[in-house]
Formats: C-alpha cells, sequence, structure tokens
C-alpha cells in the first residue's frame, strides 16, 4: 500500500473525528470580541487622547500612547475586566515613562496621521482653549489628578489606579483647583 491510498486516508478520517463546529464557534466568538472592542476603541480613542494632553503631553505624543495602548488593550482584552479603567492608567504610565526617560530632546516636525490629519489646527485650536495652559502650569501630580478628574474619574478611582491614598488625591485636587482659580482669576484681571 502506498503512502497516499485512499482507503488508508478513509480509514483514518473516520478514527478521528473533525472537529465540527470548533472553528465556526471560534470565528463567532472572535467576531463578537472584535465588535466588543471597536465599539470600546472608538467610543474611548478620542477622549484617552485628551486626558494625556491634559496631563501635558504632545497632540502627537498623546496620539502615539493611546494608539500603542490600544493596540495592548486588543492583545489583552479577554483578561481586562475594566477597560476604560484600564488604558487610562496603562497611557497615564506610559506618559510617564516617556517624560522621565527624555525620550525626545527636539520635537518633531508633525505629521498628519489618521488621528491628527491637520497638526496645525492643533496650535490654533491649543491658542483657544486656556484650560490647556493652566493644567501645564500645575505641578505634575497636580496635574495628573487634574486629568484624570476632567475624564470623569472619582478620587477614589484615581487613587487606586495611581497607587495613592485617596486623601494624597483630594489633597492634590484642591491644591490644583486653587491653582487653578487663581489661573483663571489672573487671566480675567489682565483682560
Amino acid at each position: 500500500m502506498s503512502k497516499h491510498d485512499p482507503a488508508s486516508s478513509a480509514d483514518q478520517s473516520a478514527a478521528t473525528p473533525a472537529p465540527s463546529g470548533l472553528s465556526g464557534r471560534c470565528q463567532r466568538a472572535r467576531r463578537q470580541t472584535d465588535a466588543e472592542f471597536s465599539a470600546f476603541y472608538r467610543e474611548t480613542l478620542l477622549g484617552l487622547v485628551g486626558f494625556l494632553i491634559n496631563q501635558g503631553a504632545s497632540v502627537h505624543v498623546a496620539a502615539d500612547i493611546a494608539q500603542e495602548v490600544m493596540t495592548d488593550a486588543y492583545r489583552n482584552w479577554e483578561g481586562i475586566i475594566h477597560p476604560e479603567a484600564w488604558v487610562y492608567k496603562a497611557a497615564s504610565r506610559m506618559l510617564v515613562r516617556k517624560v522621565a526617560s527624555v525620550e525626545d530632546p527636539v520635537d518633531d516636525v508633525p505629521e498628519p496621521s489618521a488621528l491628527v490629519p491637520r497638526p496645525d489646527a492643533i496650535a490654533e485650536w491649543e491658542a483657544r482653549h486656556d484650560v490647556l495652559p493652566m493644567l501645564r502650569s500645575l505641578p505634575m501630580k497636580q496635574g495628573q489628578v487634574m486629568a484624570w478628574t476632567l475624564a470623569g474619574f472619582t478620587p477614589t478611582d484615581i487613587a487606586e489606579h495611581l497607587g495613592l491614598s485617596a486623601e494624597n488625591v483630594r489633597a492634590n485636587l484642591r491644591k490644583a483647583r486653587r491653582a487653578a482659580a487663581a489661573y483663571f482669576k489672573a487671566r480675567e484681571e489682565d483682560q
């Protein structure tokens, strides 16, 4: 009998049943996971970029970090229990590491991308919004806590995600709010 004898193939296939439906179930589960992640991505991405900008990142750095974090989230999607908190925490940590490592001593010239199609429009937008300069004037921890607050997290949530005590978060938030009030009051007096 040859190695490729049809009779031996038939006997072999009868002995080991084909995993009928298994790949279909896996494909359906994968499509559902992809749909869930896709909806999460669309709902969360721009807010995540804004959150990073509020912590002092340039638009392009924020977009890059957000995209990288979303890629990591997709890879780990099945194990993530609270996706929004997970991506905000991961993005915040990545930004802190990037700032601490002083990777880019000189800013690159911004290029258009899917998230930032007109880089020059960002500078115009920033010039019209008073919150960004105020946030950037705060000490790092106060700015970080304020950015988390602006993203809709409570002091208890922020404490948990940043590994701080809730009282520490509240104290930094009070200081940030006082500094913000003083900043805006000084701006009004100058006008």
